[in-house]
C-alpha cells in the first residue's frame, strides 16, 4: 500500500504551541518499523493551479508570499513562514497522490492531511489549504473522459466538524460531505454539509458506532461515490485533549473497519488522511493512527486479491 508523506517539511512553531507537529515523524517511524509492506513516498507540492481548484487565487498567493492577513493567520493558528507555506502545499500534494493511487489500487494514504477547516478564501483551526477539497476537484478534472463527472464522498470522522469542506462543496452535487463530530466542539458555528451527525460530550463506543452505521446507510441511499476520501481523525479517542468524546482503542478500530469495509463491499476506491489528533500523550495519538494503517493494509490486500 502506498503512503505519502512530507515529514521532512517541519513547520517551525514557538515553544509551548499546542499543535503536536512531532506526531507525523513519530507515525512515519512506527510505520517503517511495524508495517514493512507499506511503500512510503515523499509527496510533491501542490501547484498554484491545483490549489486554485478549491481556493481563491488571491488567498493562495498570500500564503505563498507571506502577505496573508494577520486575522487569517490567527484563525489558522500558525505563524507564517516559508516552511509553513511549503508544508501546506506538500500536505495537499500527498492527498492528491493518494487519490490517484487509490483509483488504481483501491486504497492509499497521506500521513498528514485532513485539513478540513480551510475554506476557499481563508484557513482556520490549524488548516491552511483544504487537501480533500483540492484533491476531489483535481480527480474530477482528470476524469473528464468518463461518461459522467467523478463523484466523491468525503467521510469526515475527525471529532471537529469539517466546516471548510462543507462550505466549499455546499452547491456541488458531485461531492457528498459526511461529518460525524462533537456537538459542542470547534467550530462553534457549524457549516451545513450534506450529512452532519453531531454527538454529545462523553459519547462512547456503542453510541458512536450506531451513529456511524446510520450515517453510512444514509450515504448509500443518497449518493453513489466513485471515490471516498476518509478523514480518520484520532481525536475521538478518550485520551484526546481536545476531543471530548470517549472512544476506546477498540471503538476507533471498529470505526475504521466500518469505513474501509463499506468502501470495499461496494468496490469504491478509498484514500485516507490522518486529520486531527491531540492526545494528552502524543504516543496515544500515534498509536491510534498506526491502528488505522494496520486496518487499511488488511483491506488493501483484499483489493489486490480482487484484481487478480
Amino acid at each position: 500500500m502506498q503512503v505519502f508523506y512530507a515529514t521532512q517539511f517541519v513547520l517551525p512553531l514557538p515553544a509551548g504551541h499546542r499543535f503536536p507537529m512531532a506526531k507525523y515523524q513519530l507515525l512515519r517511524d512506527r510505520l517503517v518499523q511495524e508495517l514493512p509492506e507499506l511503500r512510503l513516498m515523499q509527496a510533491e507540492a501542490a501547484s498554484d493551479g491545483e490549489l486554485a481548484l478549491a481556493h481563491a487565487p488571491g488567498y493562495v498567493r498570500s500564503i505563498a508570499d507571506g502577505s496573508v492577513a494577520a486575522e487569517i493567520l490567527r484563525e489558522i493558528g500558525f505563524p507564517w513562514s516559508a516552511g509553513m507555506a511549503e508544508r501546506a502545499r506538500r500536505s495537499v500534494g500527498a492527498t492528491i497522490a493518494a487519490c490517484r493511487i487509490a483509483l488504481q489500487e483501491g486504497i492509499a494514504a497521506n500521513i498528514a492531511g485532513g485539513t478540513h477547516h480551510a475554506s476557499a478564501e481563508r484557513g482556520g483551526g490549524f488548516c491552511v489549504f483544504n487537501d480533500a477539497a483540492v484533491a476531489s476537484r483535481l480527480m474530477q478534472a482528470e476524469s473528464v473522459r468518463r461518461q459522467r463527472a467523478l463523484r466523491v464522498a468525503v467521510i469526515d470522522l475527525d471529532v471537529h466538524q469539517g466546516n471548510g469542506t462543507a462550505r466549499i462543496f455546499r452547491k456541488d452535487p458531485s461531492v457528498f460531505t459526511l461529518s460525524l463530530h462533537g456537538r459542542n466542539n470547534f467550530p462553534f458555528r457549524k457549516e451545513a454539509g450534506d450529512l452532519d451527525v453531531d454527538l454529545p460530550d462523553g459519547c462512547r463506543d456503542d453510541e458512536y458506532l450506531c451513529a456511524l452505521d446510520g450515517a453510512l446507510q444514509e450515504l448509500e441511499h443518497r449518493f453513489s461515490p466513485d471515490l471516498v476520501i476518509y478523514l480518520a481523525g484520532a481525536d475521538p479517542h478518550e485520551g484526546d485533549r481536545l476531543g471530548r468524546l470517549k472512544l476506546t482503542w477498540d471503538g476507533l478500530e471498529a470505526r475504521d473497519r466500518r469505513v474501509f469495509d463499506w468502501a470495499w463491499q461496494r468496490g469504491v476506491p478509498l484514500a485516507f488522511a490522518m486529520a486531527g489528533g491531540y492526545g494528552r500523550r502524543i504516543e496515544d495519538t500515534v498509536q491510534a493512527q498506526v491502528n488505522t494503517f494496520t486496518v487499511a493494509s488488511q483491506y488493501w490486500r483484499r483489493w489486490q486479491n480482487r484484481s487478480r
